[in-house]
């Protein structure tokens, strides 16, 4: 079941590829195997495929998305490469449901020694905003772990290769870019963790624009 699960994994990355002609830039923060939690913009549903998708294979193997279980469990198809392609860390979005904390999900993942992909917008971004608001997770999260980096990740144009509503991707050029880390500092207040987390995640896109 791995050996497919595996194989599986790497067609997907050679289709994103393929689609996108991703190119990875790492713009202040190198690729090397350190846990870390890549906190990203969110505009498509490929938005943690690509992310998944440019990292070295060492790294990859390594680092989980945070995806809501809701999707990800629908059907067995789902199940299989959500749980054992991607080995993404599953939450359930519904708190009136849900029987594990998201936060302790994650910090149980870092302590494994893996990395996450996290989508601090919560949700999609369908608006002409760069950013929807952060949700509180990615301070909570760097409360209970201040010793593990968090890496702002800008993904350009996959919007437009999957537009909301298309079944068939639009061929592309992509870039994946991964800037400065970040760490939550010590007696820092929730709202200027995430209003620092936020700036330099839309520092990224202006970077790229500029460029």
């Amino acid at each position: 079941m791995q050996f497919f699960a595996d194989t599986v994994g790497h067609a997907i990355v050679l289709f994103a590829r393929l689609v996108t002609a991703v190119r990875a830039i790492w713009d202040g923060v190198e690729p090397v195997p350190d846990k870390r939690v890549y906190f990203a913009n969110h505009t498509s549903n490929g938005d943690f495929v690509l992310i998944w998708a440019v990292l070295p294979p060492k790294i990859r193997r390594r680092t989980r998305p945070v995806a809501g279980s809701d999707y990800w469990l629908k059907s067995k198809l789902k199940s299989f490469i959500g749980r054992d392609v991607f080995n993404a860390v599953l939450i359930d979005r519904n708190s009136d449901t849900r029987t594990n904390d998201p936060i302790a999900q994650m910090a149980e993942a870092l302590d494994d020694g893996n990395s996450l992909i996290l989508f601090p917008e919560g949700t999609r971004n369908m608006s002409e905003e760069p950013l929807l608001s952060f949700k509180t997770g990615l301070f909570h999260l760097a409360k209970q772990r201040p010793d593990v980096d968090l890496v702002p990740v800008w993904v350009e144009n996959l919007n437009h290769v999957m537009p909301k509503g298309e079944i068939l991707p639009i061929p592309l050029v992509c870039t994946v870019r991964f800037g400065e880390a970040v760490r939550l500092h010590t007696n820092e207040s929730k709202d200027a963790f995430l209003q620092r987390s936020y700036a330099a995640l839309v520092a990224l896109k202006d970077t790229g624009d500029v460029a």
